[in-house]
Order: structure tokens, then C-alpha cells, then sequence
């Protein structure tokens, strides 16, 4: 993989993060105002693929090591 590609992953890897972040603060606020229990359920999903895409980007991004 290209320093350019792997710089790209990076950056990528940066904005998924910052908005798992951002759902994160959205559904502590969501929580502590008492919105829909189903609007929050929603939100938790779409924070959990996010955490999924993270994860991926993540393995594609650090090299695998045999032991």
C-alpha cells in the first residue's frame, strides 16, 4: 500500500472517528432531554456501524503480523 493510499485511510479512519463521536454526544443529549426510546435506538445503530467501518479501516490500516 502507497504512503498516499495509507494517508488517505488515516484520514478517513479521523472523520469516522470524529463523528462516532459526535453521534456519541448526540445520544448522551438525547438521553438526558428524555427524546423517543426509539429515536435513541436508531442513533445507537448508526453509531454501532460506525464503530464496524472503524474497525475495518482500522485492520486495512495496520498490517497484519505472523507470529
Amino acid at each position: 500500500m502507497s504512503e498516499q493510499e495509507q494517508a488517505s485511510l488515516r484520514l478517513e479512519f479521523a472523520k469516522l472517528k470524529q463523528e462516532h463521536s459526535d453521534f456519541d454526544a448526540a445520544i448522551n443529549a438525547m438521553l438526558a432531554t428524555g427524546c423517543d426510546a426509539l429515536q435513541i435506538q436508531r442513533m445507537k445503530k448508526k453509531k454501532l456501524a460506525l464503530k464496524d467501518k472503524l474497525q475495518k479501516l482500522e485492520d486495512s490500516i495496520i498490517p497484519d503480523i505472523i507470529a
